[in-house]
């Protein structure tokens, strides 16, 4: 059931640069947006049941959660989506989708998400799994991932014919791993359970673009890493990785996600929204989260859901809400085209040329205030 158009879009929290990105976004959703800086100041414009309040990621700012509760306002959990952009959010590069979720976010598995009731109740028909399925050859064919900065290559890995291990660093602050991991939740303890689990693979680590950047935190020394690693990728892409791999080890990352569009074997350690619906080794304790998903679903199901139902896509140029194939073929054609000329490297190195990049998107939010 499609829900209700809110009156009134509060957005509480939201910094300035944020708000500039997402405002476009945003509007469409409602008749009216407002951004505001705290849960005190959305109190003085008196939401109602016909209005919503929504923030950034799973937790809401200080006093939001009794504001919605006593006003009866709906409440909106704003996060990127699958398919964001050509470069990092972290870098400001404003993003060509969104999830809106009304009852969690997909990486807080601490109660359910829409996503997750997508996932555990929908009927999928055959046109929209014939879709899912075009939508995954694109992304196969195409390359694509969240950020999609990296160089594509043929690695040049010396296995000397060893099973092949991808693991792939993350963010250790992100909320997926502070509510989705218990026994292995740090970048050091997941190589460590990949090799303690298969001593004779060849294990690569791909440590998050993120952490690579030095936007984020999770970085490792090249010593610790390499105590269970027999080679530390910073080069490639992920999706190169991903291809050149047997299986992926992971926490709760995206690449685990990209790792089943790809076909490969795929063994978590959290609670992410792919795991607990037969196509992957979750080896996470058995937690509500895993309890709750007790449906076995095709990849095409969980594509169908997780990449065509559950985002809202968006065009800039047209300055309307898109869909999942017209923002993959965008993501394409940006990416391809930063290749070719040789500023897709640009984006993803040198600290001062990043750091300028931000400075003028700040420079644009503050004057559009």
């Amino acid at each position: 059931m499609t829900a209700p158009r809110p009156r009134r879009l509060i957005c509480v929290g939201f910094r300035r640069w944020k708000q500039y990105n997402l405002a476009p976004i945003l509007r469409s959703q409602a008749d009216e947006l407002i951004f505001v800086p705290h849960a005190k100041a959305a109190r003085r414009l008196a939401p109602t049941p016909a209005d919503a309040i929504g923030w950034w990621s799973c937790e809401p700012p200080e006093g939001v959660a009794e504001l919605a509760g006593t006003s009866g306002a709906m409440t909106i959990r704003i996060e990127d989506g699958f398919l964001r952009s050509v470069g990092l959010g972290s870098d400001l590069i404003p993003p060509l989708s969104l999830v809106l979720d009304r009852t969690g976010i997909y990486f807080d598995p601490r109660q359910p998400s829409d996503l997750e009731t997508i996932l555990a109740t929908a009927d999928f028909s055959e046109e929209e799994l014939e879709r899912a399925r075009a939508v995954r050859a694109f992304i196969v064919e195409h390359g694509l991932t969240k950020y999609n900065l990296e160089p594509r290559q043929q690695p040049d890995w010396a296995t000397q014919g060893r099973k092949v291990v991808l693991v792939t660093g993350q963010v250790e602050d992100d909320a997926s791993i502070r509510f989705g991991c218990s026994d292995v939740r740090t970048n050091h303890g997941l190589l460590r359970a990949a090799r303690e689990g298969d001593p004779d693979a060849y294990i690569i680590y791909k440590p998050h673009p993120d952490v690579m950047s030095g936007n984020r935190n999770g970085r490792m020394t090249l010593a610790d890493a390499r105590q269970w690693a027999d080679h530390i990728e910073t080069d490639l892409s992920v999706i190169s990785c991903i291809e050149a791999c047997d299986e992926l080890h992971c926490m709760t990352s995206l690449a685990g996600f990209d790792a089943l569009l790809r076909g490969k074997r795929v063994v978590t350690y959290g609670q992410p929204f792919y795991v607990g619906w037969g196509l992957t080794e979750d080896r996470a304790e058995r937690t509500a989260a895993l309890a709750r998903r007790r449906r076995v679903l095709s990849l095409d199901q969980i594509v169908a859901g997780t990449l065509i139902r559950y985002p809202l896509y968006w065009s800039p140029e047209t300055g309307r809400v898109s869909d999942c194939e017209q923002v993959m073929r965008k993501l394409a054609q940006t990416r391809d085209l930063l290749e070719r000329t040789g500023d897709l490297s640009k984006l993803r190195s040198g600290f001062l040329r990043r750091q300028g990049r931000k400075a003028k998107l700040l420079i644009k939010a503050h004057l559009s205030a």
